[in-house]
């Protein structure tokens, strides 16, 4: 039971940044790796804010210090994945694929770099505002922060997929993924459509960042690289396009390392787990366990 809490934390962290990849992905189709360095921004501003509030004699509950540290953070975040698209990507989007991707690497060295500008490049210790008093389920021992963090990433899954489904946003969305010209023509704007997709999926690996940086402790300029590459390792698994296969993918991925570590290999050999998981699926069903749901365009 404990390898199965900790998977589903960890899966749930990892299904939040995989969210983001896979909207991009539908309306593009084309891969932004620099979303694992706009997780680590969020992260490292959420700390910052929060030890500002903290110098500045700010007394709160730790929650609410939280939730004041994301409010900060989270429009700096977003105001990066509307630059990171505007800048970056939209000069390129009829370009070969090849050109896209470089672009992406870049932007993430860049990130980097800007992060340990800033922040240097030693780790920052999450200021102590959370309780991580074990609690017992079941004969596991987990966290009140880990048991917000599942429930929280829940939430906020199942608010995604209702918005993507429900709203005129979402309709726009569908429709720019199906086919852009056409969307247009029917008074979408797809241009605005792509800004808030980036917009939409930098908040999400923002608040991502905070969670993993509040469950492990700290965070760093380099943090966003593998939990990002493992987050676009679940959506190729559960379907790289699909929301629901981004949310499977996700949760298996965590379950995989965290089942794997525990019974299998030691837990310095869990990125293994992840890999090895991507090229199977990649051989035996390149579409992702539930296939792909973006249309073939004109």
């Amino acid at each position: 039971m404990q390898q199965v809490l900790n998977g589903l934390v960890v899966g749930s962290m990892y299904a939040l940044i995989a969210l983001g990849y896979t909207m991009v992905y539908g309306i593009l189709q084309i891969i932004n790796f620099a979303h694992g360095e706009v997780m680590m921004i969020g992260a490292m501003v959420t700390i910052s804010a929060i030890n500002l509030l903290i110098g500045a004699g700010v007394h709160l509950p730790g929650p609410l210090m939280l939730i004041c540290g994301l409010i900060i953070a989270l429009p700096i975040t977003m105001a990066l994945g509307w630059l990171i698209e505007r800048i970056a990507y939209r000069p390129l989007r009829h370009a070969p694929r090849l050109a896209p991707l470089i672009t992406a690497i870049g932007i993430s060295i860049f990130l980097q770099q800007v992060a340990v500008l800033i922040w240097k490049s030693n780790p920052r210790s999450f200021p102590d505002i959370l309780s991580h008093e074990p609690i017992d389920v079941m004969g596991a021992s987990v966290t009140g922060v880990q048991i917000a963090i599942i429930l929280l990433a829940l939430v906020i899954m199942l608010g995604l997929l209702l918005l993507v489904e429900k709203t005129k946003l979402g309709r726009a969305m569908r429709a720019v993924a199906m086919n852009p010209p056409v969307a247009n023509l029917m008074g979408v704007n797809a241009n605005r459509v792509i800004s808030l997709t980036f917009v939409l999926g930098s908040a999400l690996a923002a608040v991502a960042g905070v969670m993993w940086a509040a469950n492990y402790g700290l965070a760093n300029p380099t943090m966003g690289f593998t939990p990002g590459l493992k987050a676009f390792t679940a959506a190729v698994l559960g379907g790289i396009g699909n929301l629901g296969g981004a949310v499977v993918g996700g949760l298996l991925l965590g379950l995989i390392e965290s089942l794997g570590t525990g019974y299998l290999v030691p837990s310095e050999y869990r990125d293994v787990f992840a890999f090895l998981a991507l090229v199977l699926v990649l051989i035996l069903r390149p579409s992702g366990l539930m296939g792909e749901r973006v249309a073939e365009r004109a």
